[in-house]
């Protein structure tokens, strides 16, 4: 090991003192949880130790694809990301059929357009340090609003049985007779993430302001990359969330226009 290497090293050693000096108000939920007879203290342990060695690897990780000259790492860590998303999203809407691959396409479909128009538009310049934390917060809202869409879409189907039959049997397509459906899981679902952007600044500085301010950038500077982001964000949940809509009837409607009642016996 050179000396370069043993001095960056030692310098994230050091680094890491504060980060393990945090530890102590988990510490204090810790007791507190054991003081309330809560019975979560070795979750709360369990969830920080892996926090901190996830973005430990993490951290490592994105240290060496900064340093390459590749963009096959930028893809790849994207789909990475994706497919890690699909399958948590799928985990919340786990009576929906295929519902990981659902998705892990809905999310795939939303926030690859939304980062090819940033990238067409010159928003951000198609390298690992701009592209990487991008998708990454992006695939992280998208995974939240797909799973939130498909589990309330398929559970309100499921308390309107009766009412989507007879639309059917009328002669609507599935579209027509599951549109009030759609429109409120897409709206329960998208509702978050709009009211975030209402208050915005107003409330708290969201982590990719504060990250830059913390960083020494100007506030000015900051709030123009938290507009970005915002927008983003809203753009790829809501492609996100729509697209998961149309790729859950597959599974929710036989080729005959018909319900699978087999999708909804289960609870």
């Amino acid at each position: 090991m050179g000396t370069m290497d043993v001095e960056w090293l030692l310098d994230f050693l050091k680094g890491m003192i504060k980060p393990l000096a945090a530890t102590a108000v988990v510490l204090l939920a810790v007791l507190l949880s054991f003081l309330q007879k809560l019975g979560i203290e070795g979750e709360m342990i369990y969830s920080i130790v892996r926090a901190f060695l996830q973005l430990s690897v993490i951290g490592f990780v994105l240290q060496f694809i900064f340093s390459q000259d590749n963009r096959g790492w930028i893809i790849l860590a994207y789909l990475f990301m994706v497919t890690v998303a699909g399958y948590t999203a799928g985990q919340r809407a786990k009576h929906v059929p295929r519902g990981k691959y659902v998705a892990g396409a809905s999310i795939l479909a939303g926030t690859a357009v939304t980062m090819l128009m940033l990238v067409v538009l010159n928003v951000f310049p198609f390298t690992p340090r701009y592209i990487i934390p991008v998708a990454g917060m992006m695939v992280g809202n998208a995974m939240t609003v797909t799973g939130v869409t498909m589990k309330r879409l398929r559970d309100d189907i499921k308390i309107q049985l009766n009412l989507v039959e007879t639309a059917l049997a009328l002669g609507a397509t599935p579209r027509q007779a599951t549109k009030q459906q759609v429109k409120r899981s897409l709206v329960i679902a998208l509702s978050p993430v709009l009211d975030n952007a209402k208050t915005v600044g107003l409330i708290s500085l969201p982590g990719a302001m504060t990250g830059m301010i913390m960083g020494g950038a100007s506030p000015l500077e900051a709030i123009q990359l938290q507009i970005v982001v915002m927008n983003m964000l809203i753009g790829a949940s809501t492609v996100s969330s729509i697209m998961s809509t149309y790729l859950c009837w597959p599974a929710f409607f036989t080729k005959a226009y018909q319900l699978e009642s087999k999708v909804f016996r289960i609870d």
